[in-house]
């Protein structure tokens, strides 16, 4: 299982020999030995993504290269848990939320957030003891998204950010697991341990900057208002 390190802003998500799906401008399946949740300053408009995260996992004295996400959320709002050979660190911020109403009335979106990095980012790093072949680990992926959506939905209203992030990995050396649908035991256990990692992580960020009440109040976001055309398939 990945082991977590936190320096200079920069959390390492250790996971020797793991294969990794990632959402976001480095997404995709990878084979790499860590992955990493790197916080931004304020005001912070870099666009070379690749260079910066190279630079900061640098400076934090990180010798292993792997691809990285990033927040706005300060490192010291992380919050872990495991469950069955199942961890999962999440990081929580809501200054760009997004909704989805379900009777979309046609008005305009909020000011949606364009810049990488916004504050409010919502990023996860999940891991299991268990190996996947690619199929299952995109399955524990949505697994873990729709985790997400609810626990961010049942505590704040909204059903995310516009720019959340998640990274799951699998270990190829451990015991099999055919699939990871939330009625399996990989899926069930990533499902709560990513309830329990992101609730946390919301409670102290919200002890610090309560969340807005709505998308129209806060920095950024989008309300998906406009309703898409039916057809027949």
């Amino acid at each position: 299982m990945f082991e977590t390190t936190i320096r200079d802003g920069v959390l390492q998500a250790n996971y020797p020999g793991a294969r990794w799906l990632l959402t976001g401008w480095s997404g995709g399946y990878t084979n790499s030995d860590a992955v990493y949740n790197v916080s931004v300053p304020e005001g912070w408009e870099r666009t070379d993504l690749d260079t910066y995260v190279e630079e900061r996992r640098q400076a934090a004295g990180f010798e292993t290269t792997g691809p990285g996400l990033l927040t706005g959320v300060e490192l010291q709002h992380a919050a872990g848990a495991a469950r069955d050979g199942v961890r999962a660190v999440a990081t929580v911020g809501l200054s760009n939320p997004a909704s989805l109403p379900l009777h979309p009335d046609g008005s305009e979106p909020a000011g949606l957030a364009e810049a990488a990095g916004e504050p409010g980012t919502i990023n996860l790093l999940v891991g299991t003891d268990r190996a996947l072949e690619d199929g299952a680990l995109a399955t524990l992926l949505a697994a873990v998204v729709e985790a997400k959506t609810a626990t961010v939905q049942a505590h704040t209203g909204f059903t995310g950010t516009t720019s959340d992030a998640v990274a799951v990995a699998t270990d190829p050396t451990g015991d099999p697991s055919a699939f990871a649908g939330s009625a399996t035991a990989v899926g069930d256990a990533a499902r709560s341990a990513v309830r329990r990692a992101v609730t946390d992580s919301l409670a102290s960020r919200m002890a610090e900057s309560p969340p807005p009440e709505t998308v129209e109040a806060a920095e950024a976001g989008i309300v998906t208002s406009q309703d898409a055309d039916p057809f027949d398939p």
